[in-house]
C-alpha cells in the first residue's frame, strides 16, 4: 500500500476529477485488492492495482450519472432544444409538400418508388417485398428517381 498509494490516488483523481472522491476510491481499491489477494499475481501488482482503481472509478461515474437529477430549469431547456419551433414545423411541412409534388410529377415506376422511399420513408427492402420486385431493381429505380428529382429541384432553383 505504501508503495502504490500515490499511483492509485492519481489514477482515481485523473478519472473522477474530485479530490475527496479520489481518496475514497483509492481506499476502496486497496480494500478490494486485499479481499482478492488469492487471485493476485505478484509479478504484475502495479497493473493489477491500476486496473482495480480504474474499474472502481468507472463504476462510480456510472452511479453518479444515474443519481444526477436535472433541476426544473435544465429540464425545460433540454426539452426546448429538442422540440422544433413553429417555424421549423411549417418549413418541414412545406418541404414535404414540395417533395410530394415533385414525386407525383415523375413517370411510373419512378413515381411510386420515389413516393415510398423519399416521402413515406420506406426502406428499399420493404418496397421490394411490397411490390414483389427484385431488391436490386428497386435500388436502381431509387437511384434514378433521386437523379430525376435532383434535376427538377436544380431546374426550379435556376442552378442549371
Amino acid at each position: 500500500m505504501d508503495t502504490y498509494q500515490n499511483l492509485v490516488f492519481s489514477v482515481c483523481f485523473k478519472i473522477v476529477k474530485d479530490y475527496f472522491e479520489a481518496e475514497d476510491l483509492a481506499q476502496e481499491t486497496f480494500l478490494s485488492a486485499y479481499k482478492n489477494l488469492s487471485s493476485f499475481d505478484r509479478d504484475k501488482e502495479k497493473a493489477w492495482l491500476c486496473r482495480i482503481a480504474t474499474n472502481k472509478c468507472l463504476d462510480y461515474l456510472k452511479r453518479a450519472e444515474r443519481r444526477s437529477i436535472p433541476v426544473e430549469e435544465e429540464y425545460f431547456l433540454i426539452q426546448k432544444d429538442n422540440s422544433p419551433t413553429l417555424e421549423e414545423e411549417v418549413l418541414d411541412r412545406e418541404i414535404k409538400h414540395q417533395l410530394l409534388d415533385q414525386c407525383n410529377r415523375l413517370q411510373s415506376p419512378y413515381k411510386e418508388v420515389a413516393l415510398d422511399y423519399f416521402y413515406y420513408e420506406i426502406s428499399a427492402a420493404d418496397i421490394s417485398d411490397k411490390t414483389g420486385k427484385n431488391l436490386k431493381t428497386v435500388q436502381t429505380q431509387i437511384y434514378r428517381a433521386k437523379a430525376m428529382l435532383r434535376k427538377k429541384y436544380e431546374k426550379e432553383a435556376g442552378l442549371k
